[in-house]
């Protein structure tokens, strides 16, 4: 696997604003996840995007942005209820679907009306905005449908073949201190809609916004809204107990399979911090199988059973499962 020396990772932000600004490709650190951005401005560079992930081209980007203030030209209005949300929760973990302005192209948008917009709260990509002063299209810096990179490393580990040594870079700026993607809102219809669950949850939305919050329903419009998603390569298997997890991986252990029990239910703050971390290292110890007792169903809780749901569908599809 090629090295930082061999030119990728950096922790330099006039090189992440070269390679921008001359259409390359940057992994940007973010409080949730790390992403794969480009100048959302520059259509071929977000081509590479699709290409660099995989990704189908009909699925729309979210365009990253320095604050409220910086959201002009990328949506046609912008609702009181989007201020508040601005005002209160960026820089932050929380992304707003909004109707799209003339500088959200199809490019970015997949040929939707809308437009997801965050201003992201990690001070290195902040600043890195801030400086750029345009817009950053990027969804995360991993390979499409697979586990999320919370590191540098995790990203260089997914991409490092397809990125390219001065033309592209990876920005190191540590871990991520969420762990999971940020939560999407739909504030074009009402009441709003959470399409995406994340640290800022439902009730807190509904709290701030004083109305309520639906649910999700319709089409498919915003990342990580697919039934299956956050894939590792090991079957992911879930329990609603330690006991229903340890009879699981006992019954695996003796039909000859490597398997591991893993639960954080007793902090989810960290279970969030380390999700994909724990996905990743059951596959590099080539577990066959990776039981997770599910946390509560609230706050942070409500995202990290998301991700895990999603995860464990798509192993559902590769592999019969056992009732556990």
């Amino acid at each position: 696997m090629p090295s930082p020396a061999d030119g990728l990772i950096t922790t330099d932000l006039d090189v992440a604003l070269d390679r921008l600004r001359h259409g390359g490709l940057v992994a940007i650190p973010t409080e949730t996840v790390y992403g794969l951005a480009a100048d959302a401005e520059q259509p071929d560079a977000v081509g590479r995007i699709f290409e660099v992930k995989g990704r189908p081209r009909d699925h729309p980007l979210i365009v990253h942005v320095a604050g409220l203030d910086a959201i002009d030209g990328w949506t046609s209005s912008v609702p009181e209820a989007a201020r508040t949300l601005g005002r209160t929760c960026w820089p932050g973990p929380l992304t707003m679907l909004l109707p799209r302005g003339e500088r959200a192209t199809d490019a970015v948008t997949g040929g939707r009306p809308t437009v997801g917009l965050r201003a992201p709260a990690h001070p290195l990509t902040h600043e890195l905005l801030e400086r750029f002063g345009g817009g950053l299209a990027a969804p995360s810096a991993n390979r499409f449908g697979k586990v999320s990179p919370t590191s540098a490393e995790h990203v260089l580990h997914d991409l490092a073949e397809f990125l390219v040594p001065g033309r592209d870079a990876i920005l190191d700026g540590g871990p991520s201190l969420v762990g999971v993607e940020s939560t999407i809102v739909d504030l074009t219809v009402e009441p709003p809609q959470v399409l995406r669950a994340g640290a800022i949850d439902a009730d807190e939305i509904g709290r701030l916004l004083a109305t309520a919050v639906a649910e999700a329903t319709g089409p498919s419009r915003a990342s990580g809204m697919l039934e299956a998603h956050y894939e590792p390569d090991c079957l992911v298997v879930l329990a609603d107990s330690v006991e229903a997890a340890e009879r699981r991986v006992d019954a695996a252990r003796a039909d000859g399979l490597a398997a591991d029990l893993l639960d954080r239910t007793d902090d989810v703050v960290l279970a969030a911090q380390l999700l994909y971390a724990d996905l990743r290292d059951a596959d590099r110890r080539g577990l066959a199988e990776l039981v997770v007792v599910l946390p509560p169903a609230t706050g942070i809780g409500v995202a990290i059973r998301d991700r895990l749901t999603k995860a464990a569908a798509g192993g559902a599809r590769r592999r019969p499962s056992r009732d556990g």
